[in-house]
């Protein structure tokens, strides 16, 4: 993605099922999870990077001895910085006592972090400030191990508010209106609900208050505390908790918006947000990693037993698109495909952008995420291609010497790593034509490859603002004088905003969106805006059930392709030589290619939750008033 948006957020569960001197004579090491977890974490480095967080649980451990650890990074390398203070207190330990080096129990009682339950998390700061507190996992500390909650989520509620003012009808005082800090309170709620209820029947059967903790959490029935608390929120979630004593769970939510997968054998437990970090960590087969059905969590019981339970009536699939466009590690089996395809179906509309000059054009790529998309865009090309040969041969069969048929078939398409990212530079400078000039300079162009006759297609996964097309991308193609540079965007136009997790919160920020605006003040029915705006602002107050989106009529009067055509005049200055296109994909191709993943509201306006369509009538009433401020 040449513009880079901050998006999602990735978390890891283990539980291990064994005990520990199990994985110490078979693996070698009491510190299996602990590696493991490392491995996920970096293995989903793509997801966040503004911050990571570890926790761990000890089972059956006495009382006095410390059984919750958690450590938390918002520093440049998170990850690093948290196993680097793990691996710091693991090593300083077995230092100073040596004799607990092949001793597993001494090593459980007295080393931090060494458990059989784990939460890992990785971090984007799409919501709140990138402070230490915001990090997660967050706790929820108490004196009774079933009350003690730790929370991590890849998600984004769009009813915040709302669930604020309930945890205060509780009799609560939230000490933050963040919906991290909202859901786990809400959470905690419920577990302390049920923890009396509990305690209640046990007294009641004769045992005493030591006797009832061990019955309290054998007997805490997680998915009714999950089904109490997440009632009645909207938004798109993966949310992972572990209970003190021991009960985990991850909860998706019931449109299947973030994602969630699973694997158990007999030696372990493992949620991720992507497949592939299962497979690869764990070594196993594609088949053996399952989806966490919307709606539904996966709960570990501290006892080991595992179970797939419905919490929630799943809404119609809507599971975001975007993680197999971009987000979602390209590793995957099934992303891989669909990001070939992807490519495969721009093809047409780029044959008709070259007029099927395939002789006089370079196929490129922004790298780096954009490059499967790629291989599919020119595996269509080289199909066109083929088709061009065998109609030559047969055009010219009567008149065709050898060295004529060695001329058509030695064609090729030419194909160039043309952009080259600086990953070291960095604009320094915030005086706006100084900074224009840096980030200008951001790519670096390969010389020598292109002609004055060529044509130059490159493709990018998705085009969100166009800041990094118009100042940087645009201009350093245009310095090696092509005819004409082409941009394919493999994603649909992005016209709204997202709130389930993606940072795409201003409308005025979406080059779609400002290029409708344009349209409409050339035609002279500029005058919708403020329809719209009324209507937004007529809606406020309304039910989220009620409210409908009225920011998708900007667009009903245009078609994809005058759009297209003037976000092409946006992103083009005056100075740039070489005629520009700019290519979008369409939303009937995406679903041909990704056909799992039907989310798609920020290319439509069809937002999965009720919830959707306030926050994008909120974006529209910020952008008319001026108001910098987020929707959601």
């Amino acid at each position: 993605m040449s513009d880079a948006i901050k998006h999602e957020c990735g978390i890891a569960v283990i539980r291990l099922l064994k005990p520990l001197e199990y994985y110490k004579e078979k693996y070698g090491s009491a510190f299996y999870g602990v590696n493991k977890m490392y491995l996920m974490m970096e293995k989903q480095h793509n997801r966040g990077q503004d911050g990571a967080g570890f926790a761990s649980i000890k089972l059956d451990v006495n009382p006095g001895e410390r059984y919750i650890s958690r450590v938390r990074s918002n520093q440049s390398q998170p990850i690093q910085d948290i196993f680097s203070q793990i691996n710091a207190r693991i090593n300083n330990t077995l230092k100073e006592h040596p004799e607990y080096e092949d001793d597993v129990p001494l090593q459980k009682k007295n080393i931090p972090y060494l458990g059989e339950l784990f939460l890992g998390h990785v971090r984007y700061g799409t919501y709140g400030k990138n402070s230490i507190e915001n990090v997660q996992p967050l706790l929820r500390q108490n004196n009774w191990k079933h009350r003690n909650l730790i929370v991590a989520g890849n998600f984004n509620m769009t009813n915040v508010n709302e669930l604020f003012d309930n945890l205060i009808r509780l009799g609560q005082h939230p000490k933050e209106k963040a919906d991290t800090i909202t859901v786990m309170e809400k959470i905690g709620h419920f577990i302390d609900d049920a923890v009396a209820k509990l305690y209640k029947e046990i007294k009641n059967e004769g045992y005493s208050k030591m006797e009832a903790s061990p019955l309290i959490e054998e007997r805490m029935n997680v998915a009714k505390i999950l089904k109490k608390s997440a009632k009645n929120w909207d938004g798109g979630y993966a949310m992972a908790g572990l209970l003190g004593h021991g009960d985990a769970f991850v909860l998706r939510d019931p449109a299947g918006i973030r994602p969630a997968y699973y694997y158990h054998d007999d030696e372990v437990v493992v949620v991720a947000s992507e497949r592939p970090v299962i497979q690869t960590v764990f070594n196993v087969p594609f088949e053996k990693v399952e989806e966490i059905t919307p709606g539904h969590a996966v709960i570990i019981k501290a006892n080991g037993k595992v179970s797939h339970k419905k919490i929630l009536n799943p809404l119609e699939r809507k599971a975001c698109s975007f993680e197999r466009i971009y987000f979602s590690r390209g590793s995957d089996a099934e992303i891989y495909k669909e990001r070939k395809d992807l490519g495969r179906l721009l093809m047409p509309k780029v044959l008709e952008a070259i007029d099927k000059d395939t002789t006089n054009t370079v196929f490129s790529y922004i790298p780096n995420t954009a490059e499967t998309s790629f291989y599919g865009l020119v595996e269509a090309a080289q199909d066109e291609l083929n088709k061009e040969k065998n109609r030559q041969i047969l055009d010219e069969k009567d008149a065709l010497t050898d060295e004529r048929l060695t001329e058509i078939l030695s064609r090729r398409l030419r194909t160039e790593k043309i952009a080259i990212k600086d990953v070291k530079l960095r604009t320094f400078i915030t005086e706006d034509s100084s900074r224009d000039d840096l980030v200008a300079h951001v790519y670096d162009v390969t010389y020598g490859v292109i002609k004055p006759q060529d044509n130059l297609v490159i493709i990018d996964d998705s085009i969100v603002r166009g800041t990094t097309l118009k100042k940087s991308i645009i201009r350093m193609m245009d310095r090696l004088h092509p005819k004409s540079i082409v941009v394919v965007s493999s994603a649909p136009q992005i016209r709204y905003p997202d709130c389930y997790g993606i940072d795409m919160a201003r409308l005025e920020d979406l080059v779609a969106f400002r290029a409708a605006l344009e349209l409409h003040k050339e035609r002279g029915t500029y005058d919708i805006v403020k329809k719209i705006y009324d209507e937004c602002q007529g809606q406020v107050g309304y039910l989220d059930t009620d409210v409908k989106n009225a920011v998708q009529q900007l667009y009903d009067a245009f078609t994809d392709e005058e759009i297209s055509e003037k976000i092409s005049e946006l992103l083009c200055t005056d100075d740039i030589e070489a005629e520009v296109k700019i290519i979008f994909q369409s939303v009937e191709n995406l679903h041909k290619a990704c056909p799992k993943n039907l989310g798609d509201w920020y290319f439509t306006g069809n937002y999965p939750t009720p919830g959707g369509n306030r926050v994008v009538n909120r974006a529209f009433i910020n952008f008319y008033e001026g108001n910098n401020e987020r929707a959601y």
